[in-house]
């Protein structure tokens, strides 16, 4: 008993002094480690810092970093920043998507940077205060430099040829102007050259191909002219990925193209080509896997036959005047998940055994196709086990604009995975199928421009995801189908349909129906008649008010009463002005 009262009097001791002076382990606790963080990088972040605006943003992903900025904590460990561990010195700044706003300049203190980035901000203005300004030539160990997706403007920034550690450059999404440098070169080192979305013109300097280490040349949709050149390529080059399309840009596709052997990606949408487009020049290039020949006027795919890779997952030859059928090899390539058929002329599908397992969208709007939906494509009755995993593939069917025929086919409500179904402006006859409310994942439904007839399917209703439907210019009848996505609608969705009645279209109509055209000028007569009231009681009250005010204000600055004057607004009026001169 006894060794118990005196392990009871020991924790009590123990707590009494913890209690009495746990301040000061509090004080121990803060006492400061050294910073890692050189004093002389920690100021010039923070002014840095004091030149932005940090603007408010909805997005979950913009967050601002410099928020986090405290001259009393080690810069090293802020966010967006990367510290040298034995230096000190700040190697790494990432301030992407971090709300910023204003004039920035390259500080020679920050001059140890290999890796910036300043993308999805908002940097813009006039000339002068969003040009990239000359001094960042001094951060000459840069290796990564990105100011996309902000506002940027004027000519290419020449004091970036400078940086000749440069390997990756995103300038991407902003609005440069004028031409790019032929001696671009002076970045030998360069992989990445990513500026798509500007206004850049001119021609495309074929030196910049000759960089032996450049690997992707993104310039699409920019203003560039003239012919595709690259220049004397004596190296192998390592060249992967080549987007120029949506440029002005002319001539026949460069045989040189043949040399790039390692192309996992070419983009030559919106190319002149003059004349027949020889497919030829593309048959080396055996590693091709997303290719894009839209808008190149050309008539026929059947040079692509020997040439597509087995590797090919998205195809776009939309917006030609390919005519005929659609060639049945298509469907062989066994990883293709997107294709895109769409503004060209063709009038069917040729027969095929193959199924285009890997198919996730398929696009073959506004071209001339008759006839019912090829059953290769939607009809998946009888499919063997080993195939019936296409079940899942499809995310977005589009066949508006043409003229297929028959009823909607309800093996489409097969396809778990639909996102996205168009099949208006066809002439598409017979009820919808209510297996559509299969259709779990869909978010887009259009059978509008149809001569559908029949109820809207009620298992629509159910589709939790479902938040766009047209039913408009149809032979529909019925009850409009309950449940919050129909009330989501415009009334305009089912336009052309005298036949749909029910509470849920009185409900979604029932602006409409509010007011006629006759009640509105005698309403606005009214609001005019009330306004003109209003302003006349005003000036009635104001006169006399104006005379009583005059007549209180000089009695009361004649005679100075003391207790106007010593009243306990003035004190309050002070503490106001103490607050506002901090």
């Amino acid at each position: 008993m006894k060794g118990f009262w005196n392990l009871t009097s020991t924790i009590s001791l123990t707590l009494s002094i913890l209690f009495l002076f746990g301040y000061n382990y509090e004080d121990v606790s803060a006492v400061p480690t050294k910073h890692l963080c050189r004093p002389d990088q920690r100021d010039a972040l923070l002014q840095f810092k004091n030149e932005f605006e940090v603007l408010n943003s909805s997005f979950a992903s913009r967050h601002p970093k410099t928020e986090s900025w405290r001259n009393s904590s080690d810069c090293c460990t802020w966010e967006g920043i990367t510290c040298n561990v034995k230096s000190g010195e700040v190697i790494e700044l990432n301030l992407s998507c971090s709300n910023l706003r204003g004039k920035f300049h390259s500080k020679s203190n920050l001059s140890y940077l290999t890796f910036l980035d300043l993308s999805s901000n908002s940097f813009s203005g006039p000339i002068s205060f969003s040009e990239i300004p000359s001094s960042f030539g001094n951060l000459n160990q840069l290796t990564s430099l990105s100011v996309g997706l902000n506002r940027l403007n004027g000519s290419f920034p020449i004091a970036l040829l400078n940086l000749t550690k440069l390997s990756y450059l995103a300038l991407y999404d902003n609005q440069f102007t004028g031409t790019i440098p032929h001696n671009i070169t002076s970045l030998s080192k360069l992989t990445t050259f990513y500026a798509s979305n500007n206004a850049f013109a001119g021609t495309l300097p074929s030196s910049l191909f000759t960089i032996p280490s450049i690997e992707y040349v993104g310039l699409s949709d920019n203003q560039l002219s003239g012919i595709l050149e690259f220049g004397n390529i004596s190296s192998p080059p390592k060249l992967r990925k080549l987007d120029v399309g949506n440029n002005n840009l002319r001539g026949p596709i460069p045989a040189a193209i043949s040399k790039f052997t390692n192309l996992v990606r070419l983009d030559l949408s919106h190319y002149k080509t003059q004349g027949p487009v020889d497919f030829r020049k593309l048959s080396n290039l055996k590693w091709l896997e997303d290719l894009d020949l839209s808008y190149l006027n050309m008539t026929t795919t059947i040079d692509l036959n020997d040439i597509l890779s087995q590797n090919m997952r998205s195809l776009d030859i939309s917006n030609n005047k390919i005519k005929g059928q659609v060639p049945g090899w298509l469907w062989t390539l066994p990883n293709l998940t997107y294709l895109n058929l769409s503004n060209n002329t063709f009038t069917g599908f040729e027969n095929s055994t193959k199924h285009g397992l890997s198919m996730e969208q398929l696009l073959a709007s506004d071209n001339n196709f008759t006839g019912k939906i090829p059953s290769f494509i939607c009809d998946l009755r009888g499919l063997e086990m080993e195939l019936v995993r296409i079940l899942n593939i499809y995310t977005a069917l589009d066949f508006s604009g043409n003229k297929f025929e028959g009823e909607i086919p309800s093996s489409i409500g097969l396809l778990k995975e639909l996102l996205v179904l168009n099949l208006s402006n066809n002439a598409f006859t017979g009820h919808i199928p209510s297996s559509l409310g299969n259709l779990t994942a869909l978010e887009s439904l259009d059978v509008s421009q149809n001569q559908l007839s029949g109820e809207i399917p009620q298992e629509l209703g159910s589709l939790s995801f479902l938040s766009y439907m047209n039913f408009s210019h149809n032979q529909l009848t019925g009850l409009v189908p309950g449940g919050t996505q129909f009330q989501r609608l415009d009334c305009t969705s089912f336009d052309g349909n005298p036949g749909l009645s029910g509470p849920s279209l009185d409900e979604i109509c029932r602006n409409i129906h509010m007011s006629t055209p006759h009640e509105t000028p005698q309403s606005e007569e009214e609001e005019e008649e009330e306004e003109v009231l209003s302003w006349i009681a005003a000036v009635i009250g104001v006169i006399p008010g104006f005379a009583f005010g005059w007549v209180i204000g000089y009695i009361l600055f004649s005679y100075k009463p003391e207790w106007f004057f010593m009243n306990p607004f003035v004190r309050n009026k002070r503490t106001r002005n103490r607050t506002t001169t901090h």
